[in-house]
Order: structure tokens, then C-alpha cells, then sequence
């Protein structure tokens, strides 16, 4: 399936921060506790995601381990600075918001694009040609890993910022905007908890020109 709105997903994307915290999580693979902040599995045949605990993240930290059912979702986070996208080219994706996130599909082979919102992430059908001139133009997009690393875009309210993340920080911002969003607009409340959102990824994330490779 090239979607992402499994069953596992959507429930990572309807909880909120404060009750995925509060939650009692446990490994999916051994059952052993683990704390809020956790490694994640990608099921490559469900496109589910899997919470794991450290001994178990670190079976899989080699691109063989999972033998072509899982892959270990990254932990690097890139900021980058001056990134290749002007609004001309953005249109060109056609995609109607100013906030989505793009993966490598494997399944289907081909870049895909989702926008959160208060009903969860929705795929957006892509431009694949203007696709193919913005990876170009920005080369650290080369370095994505298929599946579990993502282009983020903010271009709400005036920003342009890009990031590349793990897949499971475009998640937690889906279900970030999915649980807060209020009214017609969202709420003065979510677009706080939007500021924030953005300004912890930016605090851990690493400063990258993007016609740079790892």
C-alpha cells in the first residue's frame, strides 16, 4: 500500500504528546518497558510503525538486519538552510497546503507527498517532473532514506523552513495538528503548539546546506 494510514499510525497520529507520555509503552518485540521517547520499527509490509526498546533499535542498525521487513527509523535531523524551493516550484507539486512531508516510497517506488490536518495526513497526488528539479537542485535530498526519512516544509503563515527528519517526527506533528485544531482555522492554541513543535525540532537538529551529501 503506498498510504500511510495504517491502523498503528493513525492511533500514533490521534494521541496527543501528553498522552502518548503518559501511556505505559512497551517494546513490540520483547514486551519490555520503555520510556516515552523511544526508537521506532517501520514495518515495511504494513507500513506500521513499531515502538522498540534500545536493545532491540540496535539489532536492527544495519540496513541488512531487518532482512527486508523492517527498517530502524533514524534519529539525525537536518535544518536546511537555503533550500531550493521558490513559490513557482512549490505550486508545481500541487500541494494545496503550506505544511506537508515527502518520502521515498519503496512499494511504490516513487516519491509521495501527505499534508497533516484535523482529520490526520492526507496524500497529495505529486507533481513527480517538478519533484524531480527540486531533488537537483537540492542534493542532500539524495541522502534520504527510502521510507523512514522525510522532507518536513513549513511555508504557513510566511515561513520557509525544511527540514529532513525521521518519519516519526512528521507523525507526531500530525497528530500534534489532529488533536488541537479548533474551529475553522485551528485555534490560536494549536498555532502556539505549532511555534513549538518547530522550535524543538530546530533545537535538535543539525545545520545542513542542501547541495550537501551526509
Amino acid at each position: 500500500m503506498t498510504g500511510l494510514a495504517t491502523p498503528r499510525l493513525r492511533n500514533l497520529a490521534q494521541r496527543s504528546s501528553a498522552e502518548r507520555e503518559a501511556a505505559t509503552e512497551r517494546c513490540e518485540l520483547c514486551a519490555s518497558s520503555i520510556p516515552a521517547t523511544h526508537r521506532h520499527l517501520l514495518d515495511l509490509g504494513s507500513r506500521e510503525l513499531i515502538c522498540a526498546c534500545r536493545p532491540c533499535s540496535l539489532l536492527f542498525d544495519r540496513d541488512a538486519a531487518g532482512a527486508g521487513k523492517y527498517k530502524l527509523v533514524p534519529e539525525r535531523r537536518l535544518r536546511l538552510s537555503g533550500f531550493g524551493l521558490d513559490d513557482l516550484e512549490w505550486e508545481r507539486l500541487r500541494i494545496p497546503v503550506d505544511m506537508a512531508f515527502l518520502f521515498h516510497n519503496s512499494d511504490a517506488k516513487r516519491v509521495v507527498a501527505f499534508y497533516p490536518g484535523p482529520m490526520g495526513p492526507t496524500e497529495s497526488l505529486l507533481e513527480l517532473d517538478a519533484w524531480t528539479e527540486i531533488e537537483q537542485a537540492n542534493p542532500v535530498l539524495d541522502t534520504m532514506a527510502p521510507d523512514v526519512e522525510a522532507l518536513l516544509v513549513n511555508r504557513s503563515r510566511g515561513a520557509r523552513s525544511y527540514w529532513l527528519v525521521p518519519i516519526d517526527d512528521c507523525y507526531a506533528l500530525v497528530g500534534l495538528i489532529r488533536t488541537r485544531w479548533r474551529g475553522f482555522s485551528g485555534g490560536r492554541d494549536l498555532w502556539d503548539e505549532i511555534g513549538r513543535f518547530f522550535a524543538a525540532l530546530d533545537s535538535k537538529a543539525m545545520e545542513r546546506r542542501p547541495d550537501e551529501g551526509r
